[in-house]
């Protein structure tokens, strides 16, 4: 998989890509093909800010609920297919940090079947699960969070 990723951005705090030598200007981060490569082996963040994360997914099955006080994630499929539910109610929810909850199921929700090429925006507070996983899912996950 050949990706490259290119972020503007303003206010970054931390990257793990180099920031601009000149902090004081806003800076850009670009995370090479292969660094973006090796974060799909496991599911890791590529760059993270005091606003907003870009983080590769990966699955080969379901999760748990999630649910964030604060952030709005927005995905983007690049291979695969899921089963994915959004709203309803959590069942047997659970703090797992300040903001952050995870449930077991979710009861009411919508279900979705997202598809490779797919994009789902879920605003922060509804609870969203990959219900079902076909295969191999890869996914970005930007998390946009309230200041």
């Amino acid at each position: 998989m050949k990706t490259k990723a290119i972020l503007l951005g303003t206010g970054l705090s931390l990257a793990t890509a180099a920031l601009a030598a000149d902090k004081t200007a806003p800076a850009v981060v670009h995370v090479d093909h292969e660094k973006v490569a090796a974060a799909f082996t496991s599911g890791s963040p590529l760059v993270v800010s005091n606003n907003f994360r870009v983080q590769t997914g990966r699955r080969t099955a379901p999760g748990e609920v999630e649910i964030h006080d604060r952030d709005t994630d927005i995905f983007y499929l690049l291979e695969g297919s899921a089963t994915f539910v959004t709203g309803g109610k959590a069942v047997e929810p659970r703090s797992i940090a300040p903001g952050e909850t995870r449930a077991k199921a979710i009861t009411g929700g919508e279900e979705r079947k997202l598809n490779k090429g797919d994009v789902i925006v879920i605003p922060k507070g509804i609870p969203h699960w990959f219900k079902e996983v076909n295969g191999l899912l890869l996914y970005y996950v930007v998390k946009v969070t309230e200041q």
